[in-house]
């Protein structure tokens, strides 16, 4: 797991890379990641998010790796597997859990504002801005991107599409019933949330 502390870049993203490569074979897979390495594409320098997690330079590929062994550990749970009878192969988990935030691909750029100090005096602290220019939603966008280069099974484009879960701006309906159908999208909401609040929070 990896923490804002400890986050060297370069290892993540080879990372990355090294759990891509050795899970996801399906067409097309390979032209997708020759994009997220190419100089249209952010992906290994971006922020995860403006001010709270991951919110350093390459904090998305250090999000979406921690986010991929979370789902890994959920779906390898006993109960999880001869219980609920929730079994999904490497490839979908590495497919949901690294791609299921490239909406965020070349969104963030650097920026300031203005905060007061212990003194109370105003001063200029580095933050992201946030300017997409393709506001193609969150989940759904990171669908579309993918879906650009390779197809989903139809549990792993709802398990993206719906991996804000509640959190999420979407009828609460549709997200209950994509839980129940698509119990990778509620898989994936919970490894996303661990990921955040705990290896990536406060905590």
């Amino acid at each position: 797991m990896i923490k804002k502390e400890s986050v060297n870049p370069e290892q993540v993203k080879e990372t990355f890379v090294s759990i891509y490569k050795e899970n996801i074979t399906r067409e097309g897979a390979d032209k997708l990641l020759d994009y997220l390495l190419s100089k249209n594409s952010d992906f290994f320098t971006a922020p995860a998010s403006q001010r709270f997690h991951g919110s350093y330079a390459g904090g998305l590929c250090a999000h979406s790796v921690n986010v991929f062994h979370c789902l890994e550990a959920y779906l390898a749970r006993e109960r999880v597997r001869d219980i609920y009878g929730i079994v999904y192969d490497r490839e979908s988990a590495a497919i949901t859990g690294l791609l299921h935030d490239i909406c965020k691909i070349n969104c963030y750029k650097p920026g300031t504002r203005n905060v007061k100090d212990e003194r109370g005096v105003w001063q200029q602290v580095p933050t992201y801005e946030y300017d997409d220019k393709l506001p193609y939603g969150h989940g759904e966008k990171s669908v579309y991107i993918i879906t650009g280069f390779m197809r989903l099974s139809r549990d792993e484009a709802f398990a993206i599409r719906y991996h804000m879960g509640f959190s999420g701006i979407e009828d609460k309906r549709n997200i209950g019933d994509a839980f129940e159908m698509f119990p990778l999208a509620f898989a994936l909401n919970v490894a996303d949330m661990e990921a955040t609040y705990f290896l990536e929070g406060k905590l």
